[in-house]
């Protein structure tokens, strides 16, 4: 029997013709296709909690969105995750698969920002609106791009420098600080930060000291810092370096308070400073314990339905990535309901469109113009620490 290809061939060329006239192949059918948000974050590792909790925070806004109708006429939004290992180089790689093979619209990502200040330029250069849910370096969003396609729903250095030095002078009676800083971009954009908020109030660190990510011992350096009558650490680091720095403290017996970035929150640091990791007092912007608003009700019920492990507060860490992912999101969709495409450069624009939207972090009000790509503020910062493995706003024991 000999084969029907060429038959099969003009029968399916006929459908197609059938299709193509009923107008199933036109613009309206392409419009339903979904509008993919990337994220680029370290989804494996010490830092792996951090990235999930952005995950769960973008996919709360994401289902919320959707079960709404999604955005531009009924198009769905769909999350497509990289891990980046907290590595740059990786970082950029994932960065550029999403951006050029999964074409995304929105790019969330980098939770450290060496890895974020590595994905900025390819984000700049191909137009792709950038959001940042954690990352807190400085030149995320002042990277000198014109125009800058860098956006942040997060911390910002240099304003949470201003706040540590606040925060331990008014808790600690603190006058003789001293740094002991992560070194990588992030440690150097936090020491530029502490030095100018210490000059603007005639003050100097009594030293600096930097560590390395893989540093398992750090006495040296606390012990040029004690001997220089440091009566207050700033520490900035991520997860593991931080544990180290206060490890390294029980073992020189020095009790000195601990005003932390927020590094230590991002993953099991309780497990890895031990019983000392309670006296690290370090900056946040949200906490889901206490009276919370309608929103943060609504969003606390929607990771109770949608996550069993998470039964109240306790389980939704850490809180930031969950809160500033959660907002991100729901700026960046106004931000494309207001561009009216998955344009880039429309999407960018239609940022500085956003009005009024009541968030879980706050109210916020044209949060975003062409010189202002940071949404949230000092007035936004919550001081937390440790209780029993809880992360927990200062003075809140239970």
């Amino acid at each position: 029997m000999t084969a029907s290809r060429p038959r099969f061939g003009r029968r399916a060329a006929l459908a197609g013709a059938v299709l193509l006239a009923a107008g199933l192949f036109s613009p309206a059918v392409q419009a339903a296709e979904p509008i993919k948000i990337g994220l680029v974050t370290a989804l494996s590792g010490q830092s792996a909690q951090a990235g999930e909790a952005i995950t769960r925070g973008l996919t709360i806004a994401i289902d919320e969105i959707n079960a709404k109708g999604g955005l531009l006429g009924g198009r769905k939004l769909e999350l497509v995750r990289r891990d980046d290992e907290a590595n740059p180089a990786k970082g950029v790689i994932a960065a550029r698969e999403l951006i050029f093979k999964e074409k995304v619209a929105v790019l969330f990502g980098g939770l450290d920002t060496p890895v974020s200040l590595a994905i900025v330029p390819i984000a700049n250069q191909e137009k792709v609106p950038f959001m940042g849910p954690w990352a807190a370096g400085t030149p995320v969003t002042k990277n000198g791009a014109n125009p800058n396609f860098a956006f942040r729903v997060s911390a910002v250095d240099e304003l949470v420098n201003v706040a540590m030095l606040e925060y331990a002078q008014k808790t600690f009676k603190a006058g003789k600080p001293g740094m002991i800083l992560i070194n990588n971009p992030w440690g150097e954009s936090n020491e530029k930060g502490l030095k100018a908020a210490l000059a603007a109030k005639s003050m100097s660190a009594v030293g600096i000291e930097k560590f390395e990510a893989n540093d398992v011992d750090v006495v040296p350096q606390l012990s040029r810092l004690r001997s220089a009558g440091a009566d207050v650490l700033f520490m900035v680091g991520n997860v593991g370096p931080s544990a180290q720095v206060v490890k390294s403290l029980d073992r020189m017996g020095w009790k000195v308070p601990i005003v932390s970035h927020w590094g230590p929150a991002g993953g099991r640091f309780t497990e890895l400073a031990g019983p000392s990791a309670k006296n690290v007092h370090f900056v946040q912007t949200y906490s889901f314990f206490g009276k919370q608003s309608p929103v943060g009700e609504k969003v606390i019920a929607a990771l109770k339905a949608k996550y069993p492990n998470i039964k109240g507060p306790d389980d939704i860490t850490p809180a930031v990535g969950v809160a500033n992912a959660y907002d991100g999101m729901q700026l960046a969709a106004l931000a494309i309901e207001a561009a009216g495409s998955t344009d880039g450069d429309a999407i960018r624009q239609g940022f500085y469109k956003i009005g009024r939207y009541e968030g879980l972090i706050k109210t916020y009000d044209k949060p975003f113009s062409p010189g202002v790509h940071d949404a949230v503020g000092p007035q936004d910062y919550v001081w937390a620490q440790f209780i029993d493995n809880r992360i927990l706003p200062v003075g809140i024991e239970n």
